[in-house]
C-alpha cells in the first residue's frame, strides 16, 4: 500500500480522526432508526470522506482490490443464494444477468464515447462493463422490509449474483484490449466463452475438494476459516489459468451453500453465519472508505474538466444506466406473451407494476467499486491507462445515482405502485416446520420403547411436537381463530421473561466475583441460543 501525503499526526489530526470515526459510528447507529440500508449510508459517508480537510490520500495497487476484497463478498452472496430459486427463474435471471449486462456495457460505452469529449472506445467499454453489475444488498433489504412478492426478490438476487461474473468477464476483455492496444471480435468471443466455462469448471473442482476436506473435519474455527478462504481458493487458481475467477468464486459459493448443511455441525453453522454478517459489512465499509480516500486525488486528476462538465458527465452515465435497465426490462416482460401467447406451461404475463419495481432495483455497489479501482495504472506500452480517473469517478457517480437516488426512492415506488407481498415464504416455512415436527414425532415413536427413554419424557416431548405441528397447521385453516397462535406468543413471552431473569442472575454472580467470566459466557451463550430459538415476532 502506498500512502500519499504526510503521515505525521498532531493534535489536530488526532481530533479530526476521532471526529471522523464518531461520524461513521453515528451514521451506522442511525441506519436502523432511519430505516435506511447501510450501503446507502456507506456511499454518502465515502463521498463526504473525500472532502474532509487533512484526510490522507491512499493509493492501492489495482490488482489488490480484486484479489483481496472481491472473493469474500462474492462467496458470501453465492453461499446464501437459493439454488432452487435460480433454477425456477433461470430465464428472467439469464436475460438480466447476461442480456442486460451486455446491453448496459454497449449502451453506456456508446453514450460515453459520443457525449463525453475525448473518451475513446476502449475506456468507454471498460466503463460500461464496470457499471453493468448490480448489487442486491440495499434493494433486497428494502424489498423484504416493505414486503414485495418473493419472486421479485429472487430474480433480483439471482441477477446480481450471476451478472457479477458476466460483467467482470466483459470487463477483463475490455481491459485487455486497452492494455494491449488491439482488439478482435473473434478473439474476444472465444476469450469470453473460455473464461466463463473455465471459471465454472474450476469452481466445481474446488468446491468438490473443499467439501471432501470439510466432511472429515469437526473443528468449528478451522471450518469457518476454510469457508472464509474458499473464495480465494477458487479465485487464485482460476486467475492463474486465465479463466474467470469471479465465476469460479460464485460457483464454489453456490456449491458449498448446497452442501454445507450435511457437512457441518450446529456450532460451525452458528459461528459461520455470525462471522459472515460481520465480514460482509466490514469489507463493504472498507471498499467505500477506500474510494472516499481516493476521491480527492481523482478529482485533482480531472482538474482539466470544469465542475459543470463533471456533474453533466455523471448525470449522463447515471441516467444511461437507469434508462437502459427500464428499456430492457419492459419488452422482456411482455414480448414472449405477445409472440406466443399463454400456454398451460407458462404463467400469465405479470402486471406492469412488477417489472416497474424490478427496473427500479438495479442498484450498483461494491462490485462496481472494486472493478473501477482495479483498472490498471498503465498499458503494456508504459503509458497511463487512458481516462482511468474519469472511469473511477463516473463509476462512483453511477453508484450514487442508483444506490442513493433509486435506493431512497424505492420504498415510495413500491408503495405508489401498490405492489404487495405474497405469502409464499411464510407458507413454505410453515410446511417445513410441520414436516419437521412429523419427522420428530415418527422418530419419537420409534424410540419410545428404548430402555433409556422415560415414558414421562416421551409424553412431554410428544405434547410439545403436537402443539408445534398444530400451531403451523392452523395457518392453512380458514377456520383458524388465532387462538393457538396467541397461546404460542404468550408462552414465548413468558419464557423470554424467565430467560432474562436467568441471564441477569448469572451476570450478577460474575459481578459479585462468585463465578469467573468464562463460566458466565458459557451459561449466557446457552441462554442466548435458547432465546434465539423463539420465533415470536
Amino acid at each position: 500500500m502506498r500512502i500519499v501525503g504526510a503521515m505525521t499526526f498532531g493534535p489536530h489530526q488526532d481530533l479530526l480522526l476521532l471526529a471522523l470515526l464518531i461520524a461513521i459510528a453515528a451514521l451506522l447507529v442511525l441506519a436502523p432508526i432511519l430505516r435506511t440500508p447501510y450501503p446507502i449510508l456507506l456511499v454518502l459517508g465515502g463521498l463526504a470522506l473525500g472532502f474532509v480537510p487533512g484526510i490522507q490520500t491512499i493509493s492501492l495497487p489495482p490488482d489488490i482490490v480484486l484479489v483481496a476484497i472481491l472473493p469474500p463478498l462474492l462467496y458470501s452472496a453465492a453461499f446464501y443464494t437459493s439454488l432452487r430459486d435460480l433454477r425456477q427463474n433461470v430465464i428472467p435471471i439469464s436475460a438480466l444477468a447476461i442480456g442486460l449486462v451486455v446491453a448496459t456495457t454497449v449502451g453506456v460505452a456508446a453514450v460515453a464515447h459520443t457525449f463525453i469529449p475525448h473518451v475513446g472506445w476502449g475506456p468507454a467499454f471498460v466503463l460500461g462493463a464496470v457499471v453493468s453489475p448490480t448489487d442486491p444488498l440495499a434493494a433486497t433489504a428494502i424489498a423484504r422490509r416493505l414486503g414485495v412478492p418473493r419472486r421479485i426478490v429472487a430474480i433480483v438476487e439471482g441477477e446480481s449474483l450471476v451478472n457479477d461474473g458476466t460483467a467482470l468477464v466483459l470487463y477483463r476483455v475490455a481491459v485487455v484490449a486497452v492494455v494491449s492496444g488491439s482488439f478482435s471480435i473473434w478473439n474476444a468471443g472465444l476469450r469470453f466463452v473460455w473464461t466463463a466455462a473455465g471459471g465454472i469448471a474450476v469452481g466445481l473442482v474446488i468446491g468438490f475438494l473443499i467439501a471432501a476436506v470439510r466432511r472429515r473435519l469437526d473443528n468449528p474455527p478451522v471450518e469457518v476459516t476454510i469457508a472464509i478462504l474458499s473464495g480465494y481458493f477458487a479465485y487464485l487458481p482460476a486467475a492463474a489459468l486465465g479463466v474467470s475467477g469471479v465465476l469460479a468464486v460464485v460457483t464454489v459459493g453456490v456449491y458449498m451453500g448446497w452442501r454445507t448443511p450435511e457437512l457441518t455441525s450446529v456450532q460451525t453453522r452458528l459461528d459461520g453465519a455470525a462471522l459472515w454478517q460481520i465480514l460482509t459489512f466490514v469489507v463493504n465499509a472498507l471498499l467505500f472508505g477506500l474510494v472516499g480516500l481516493q476521491l480527492h486525488h481523482i478529482l485533482n486528476a480531472l482538474s482539466s474538466r470544469t465542475a459543470a462538465e463533471l456533474v453533466g458527465d455523471a448525470a449522463l452515465v447515471g441516467g444511461a444506466v437507469i434508462l437502459i435497465r427500464i428499456v430492457w426490462i419492459f419488452p422482456l416482460s411482455y414480448v414472449p406473451w405477445r409472440l406466443w401467447g399463454r400456454s398451460d406451461r407458462r404463467e400469465a404475463a405479470p402486471p406492469w407494476q412488477r417489472p416497474a419495481v424490478v427496473s427500479w432495483m438495479g442498484l450498483r455497489g461494491a462490485v462496481t467499486l472494486a472493478a473501477a479501482l482495479a483498472v490498471p495504472l498503465t498499458t503494456d506500452s508504459g503509458e497511463p491507462f487512458p481516462d482511468r480517473p474519469l472511469i473511477i469517478y463516473l463509476a462512483f457517480a453511477a453508484i450514487v445515482a442508483t444506490l442513493v437516488f433509486q435506493g431512497l426512492t424505492l420504498p415510495f415506488v413500491i408503495r405508489a405502485l401498490g405492489v404487495e407481498a405474497d405469502d409464499l415464504g411464510e407458507r413454505e416455512e410453515s410446511k417445513a416446520r410441520i414436516h419437521a415436527a412429523d419427522a420428530a414425532l415418527a422418530r419419537l415413536e420409534e424410540l419410545a420403547d428404548e430402555d433409556w427413554v422415560r415414558p414421562d419424557t416421551a409424553e412431554r416431548l410428544r405434547r410439545q411436537m403436537d402443539f408445534r405441528r398444530s400451531r403451523f397447521a392452523a395457518r392453512f385453516s380458514e377456520e383458524d381463530d388465532g387462538a393457538i397462535e396467541e397461546q404460542s406468543q404468550a408462552y414465548q413471552r413468558l419464557l423470554r421473561e424467565l430467560l432474562n431473569a436467568e441471564r441477569a442472575a448469572v451476570v450478577a454472580l460474575r459481578r459479585e466475583g462468585r463465578i469467573n467470566d468464562d463460566v458466565m459466557q458459557r451459561v449466557t451463550r446457552d441462554l442466548d441460543l435458547e432465546d434465539a430459538r423463539l420465533d415470536a415476532q
